[in-house]
């Protein structure tokens, strides 16, 4: 299916609704608006453009009455792959093929796939492998008690700002705070990807046997932080050099954690991360109750600064803090309209339907939200048979993709966000001006990189 292209009237209308909202924002200045009109996130380190609004519930909706926690150990994207899903046989075959795609595109020196594009991969695969995870933490650093004096006290906006400010020189993109009550609890996993049961208890620390992660009921705040993922790297979707971004941004993320936990630690606080890869909790749920973003066709979140061009970790502590709330940006609204992603997917694994739905496609979905719920056994699938790496043609092609290169692209930004009846117009301008067209891998190696392949200002 491929979009209508604009008429040259539909060009010069959507320009004139742009100078309509300049207009309008122009007689308070666009950047003005931005810095003292919009809401700040909690603690109030950082304030967003006056169009994204905080709202009460997010922008799909959810029924927590039907939502249960979800045993994570039948993953489909993780561990062995298709797990339950498949056979043991077919499982078997679909690594092996995976394995064989991987190393026949690499002897043909594939151009994203040749021995440069897999070593860097490997390199932070590799690192990434060796680094230390944990539920506790490393426990290294000296509490309070160990230096005989009372550990930080301060209000919960005082810590949601000292925590966040931490959280950005580690290098976490945006942070967000979800408190825990008897609906949030159940996006904690009942039992984890490794197998362990995720139990909340009346103790006063958190601890780990050998068949379970205990959370104590004071520990009542989940941080959701994001990790931005390079733009310049997905633009090469599906090859090695898209992978890249993947796992170094996976890499970046557990050192955050790692240096976190550590800093409540050294404040007399306990910060309860994730074990496994992608462990804990339903991190696009979470992140979206933190106000980072909204879920999307992807079915992932995307973020008014980044699209969806991060991935997102979180964990859990005592350090009391001032919550955020869900934000409408019209993002969800804009999916409706969109469906760019879908269009894209080689295996058509993402939805075409207009609305987001409230029944799941497979069993690895979890009841009780409304969303664009993706086909993940087909997506996988298509890993491995085809590829012999991950794809993200999906974030490659989004209009939010793009990083705020041109004024323009706020103006576009506080269309979507204001005047919704132009969304489709919106993203076949994306089309015209050959936004989501992939690049060519071998040149990115010619490339004058910024450090990590990412630009690190907000949007």
């Amino acid at each position: 299916m491929k979009p209508n292209n604009p008429s040259r009237r539909e060009f010069l209308r959507t320009l004139g609704v742009a100078g309509a909202t300049l207009g309008a924002a122009g007689t308070i200045g666009l950047t003005a608006a931005g810095e003292k009109l919009g809401q700040p996130m909690s603690g109030g380190v950082y304030r967003r453009p006056w169009w994204v609004r905080q709202v009460t519930e997010p922008t799909t909706a959810v029924d927590w009455n039907r939502i249960e926690r979800v045993n994570a150990s039948e993953n489909t994207l993780l561990g062995r792959g298709l797990g339950r899903f498949a056979t043991p046989e077919e499982n078997d075959r679909l690594m092996a093929l995976q394995r064989a795609n991987e190393h026949r595109r690499m002897v043909d020196n594939q151009p994203g796939y040749s021995l440069r594009d897999n070593a860097l991969n490997n390199a932070f695969d590799s690192g990434r492998d060796v680094i230390a995870r944990s539920f506790l933490g490393p426990q290294r650093a000296p509490r309070p008690q160990d230096q005989g004096i009372a550990r930080w006290e301060g209000t919960p906006e005082e810590n949601a700002a000292l925590l966040k400010v931490a959280m950005h020189q580690m290098g976490a993109a945006t942070v967000g705070v979800v408190r825990l009550d008897d609906n949030t609890r159940k996006l904690i996993y009942s039992v984890d990807h490794d197998g362990k049961r995720i139990e909340f208890e009346a103790v006063e620390q958190g601890y780990e046997d050998d068949e379970k992660r205990v959370i104590p009921m004071t520990a009542q705040w989940v941080v959701v932080y994001t990790v931005q993922m390079s733009d310049l790297a997905i633009k090469r979707a599906p090859t090695k050099i898209a992978q890249i971004t993947t796992t170094e941004t996976y890499q970046r993320g557990l050192m955050i954690q790692n240096n976190v936990q550590e800093f409540l630690r050294g404040l007399g606080y306990q910060g309860l991360g994730e074990a496994t890869l992608n462990g804990l909790g339903i991190a696009p749920a979470l992140a979206v109750l933190a106000g980072l973003g909204e879920l999307s066709r992807l079915n992932r979140v995307i973020t008014p600064e980044y699209g969806p061009m991060v991935r997102i970790f979180k964990f859990v502590t005592d350090l009391p803090l001032e919550p955020d709330t869900p934000i409408d940006a019209g993002i969800a609204r804009f999916c409706r309209a969109c469906k760019k992603c879908a269009e894209a997917c080689p295996p058509s694994a993402l939805s075409f339907e207009t609305e987001p739905g409230w029944v799941p496609v497979g069993e690895w979905n979890n009841r009780g939200h409304q969303a664009w719920f993706e086909d993940s056994v087909a997506c996988k699938r298509y890993w491995h048979e085809e590829l012999g790496t991950n794809c993200g043609i999906c974030f490659s092609v989004c209009p939010f993709s793009k990083r705020n290169a041109s004024f323009m692209h706020d103006l576009v930004r506080m269309q979507i966000a204001t005047v919704s009846e132009l969304d489709r117009l919106t993203r076949n301008m994306d089309d015209a001006f050959g936004y989501g067209v992939q690049k060519n891998p071998d040149e990115w190696w010619t490339l004058d990189l910024p450090e990590y392949g990412i630009d690190t200002n907000k949007d």
